[in-house]
């Protein structure tokens, strides 16, 4: 097959990535971030979290956020570098109601423990592990942590949160449930790159907005070649999602989304291939020509120059090649440092590895005791692009690395980035590591609404004088209103 037909336009399986032009058909789908780093408090173990369902408004009742079913969330190792997936973890979801013929609430009451009667609606979920062939169940039937729907219903997320974390057979431990999305940037950036002038930088977008969470915590040996990693420390980790469709008469699983770096496919690859740059395997990333050339000659750069005046490296960018799809060791490129990538494994046969867009972890690199938010190009070997941590500023980050920063050292003019430079929750020093979500409206402005009586000439109100009316204060006056005609009512059926 011809990289063209790997790279062939369809619209029934395309992804829902908000950075791929098909994004609005099921969010549910949508897989927005992947983080793998050696945890800090258990360093004998690899903590791997993948996120889906961007752009949460803590408020989106009655339904909230659901994971889908008929659909299958995996995270996938290679630690061989072929660009094959060696260990892969599956996740499939199943919907429970306690009452949905007479009832249209998520909860009924106050929500205390996963197990209450007055969790409505909750989800379920089996995890299986694939390896050299085998399938296992590693957990049936448990229950994910819910969607918050708010401090009256859910007045304990925590407690929550904390049931929802499972023991694994094999050691180590997982949690799915719901977060603050743990991504900080401004996605201002397509604005011209903030503006022109970076007047516009310095909003955290996704402030306020939680992610559906998956969280895995296992020991390196299940993850490493040959359950050895002292000499094969080196893994390349990516998430998908799959959804069942039908094909004649079979039913097939189909990948519609897929996260290894991040950025790759914001940034990297052109609107033309987005959508099928989802759908397909690492395994041939480096086939697909008009991407691998968007590699070496990337458009940001040129971007930059244009806006900015800062020049762009000269092409081929191979720093970029080591960043993105093979690794970062002496024998794969310019950057002279033996870093992350599997062919410094000792079990790797170099005839066998690929170039393939992986989030590649050194397991052997030690938690740093102080993270540097910038990773390797600030000093700090265990952050991006070596894993990736929550902490790490990826984007000031791959702004840098994008403007040669790699080989030839940080920018000065673009020191600041976009000057958002650590999420809007603290993180937490335990698994599962992310934030508690957001159970507060992200828009918390009152406005001002016109008043309801005519216009007297300057725009409304009494006398032409427009008289301001507060949200909060109207909903109190409607509330007000209510019980007057509730009173009123109760009072005309007194006997």
């Amino acid at each position: 097959m011809t990289a063209g037909a790997f790279l062939a336009p369809s619209t029934s399986y395309a992804s829902s990535h908000r950075e791929a032009p098909l994004i609005s058909g099921d969010p549910r789908a949508d897989n927005t971030d992947t983080y793998a780093f050696v945890s800090p408090d258990k360093p004998d173990t690899v903590s791997i979290i993948a996120n889906w369902y961007p752009f949460e408004e803590p408020n989106g009742g009655p339904n909230f956020y659901a994971w889908a079913t008929h659909t299958r969330y995996t995270i996938k190792v290679d630690n061989n570098g072929d660009g094959v997936a060696d260990v892969v973890y599956t996740w499939k979801f199943h919907n429970h109601y306690r009452d949905d013929a007479n009832q249209f609430l998520y909860n009924t009451g106050v929500v205390n423990h996963l197990g209450d009667p007055t969790l409505n609606f909750y989800q379920t979920y089996n995890l299986t592990e694939r390896e050299h062939g085998t399938t296992t169940t590693l957990l049936k039937n448990r229950i994910a942590a819910p969607s918050d729907v708010g401090p009256a219903s859910m007045p304990d997320y925590q407690t929550l949160s904390n049931e929802a974390i499972h023991a694994l057979p094999e050691g180590g431990q997982q949690w799915v449930g719901q977060a603050d999305d743990p991504f900080f940037l401004d996605l201002r950036v397509f604005d011209l790159l903030y503006g022109g002038d970076l007047s516009e930088a310095g909003q955290d977008t996704l402030d306020g907005y939680n992610v559906n969470v998956i969280a895995l915590q296992v020991p390196k040996s299940d993850l490493a070649l040959n359950g050895n990693a002292t000499n094969n420390p080196v893994i390349g980790v990516w998430s998908t999602t799959e959804e069942r469709a039908t094909v004649g008469t079979k039913h097939v699983w189909r990948q519609v989304s897929r996260l290894g770096n991040p950025l790759v496919n914001e940034a990297v690859v052109p609107l033309k291939y987005k959508d099928a740059f989802n759908t397909i395997s690492p395994v041939v990333d480096h086939t697909i020509a008009p991407v691998v050339a968007k590699v070496k000659d990337p458009i940001v750069p040129k971007l930059v120059q244009a806006i900015y005046g800062i020049p762009a490296p000269a092409t081929p960018r191979n720093d970029l090649v080591e960043i993105f799809l093979t690794g970062i060791c002496k024998t794969c490129g310019p950057i002279q440092a033996d870093l992350n990538s599997q062919l410094i494994n000792k079990g790797v046969a170099a005839s066998k590895f690929v170039p393939s867009d992986e989030l590649r972890l050194n397991m052997s690199v030690p938690p740093a005791a102080q993270p540097d938010r910038m990773g390797v190009i600030g000093g700090d070997n265990a952050g991006f692009p070596n894993g990736r941590r929550l902490t790490d500023d990826v984007i000031d980050i791959a702004l840098q690395v994008m403007e040669g920063a790699a080989t030839n050292g940080p920018v000065a003019a673009l020191a600041a980035g976009d000057g958002v430079n650590a999420n809007d929750k603290a993180f937490a020093t335990t698994f599962p590591y992310v934030a508690l979500p957001h159970d507060t409206s992200v828009n918390q402005t009152a406005h001002a609404l016109p008043a309801p009586f005519g216009d007297g000439g300057d725009g409304g109100g009494f006398g032409g004088h427009r008289v301001p009316i507060a949200a909060a204060s109207l909903s109190a006056a409607l509330v007000l209103m209510a019980m007057a005609v509730l009173a009123r009512r109760r009072r005309s059926i007194t006997i």
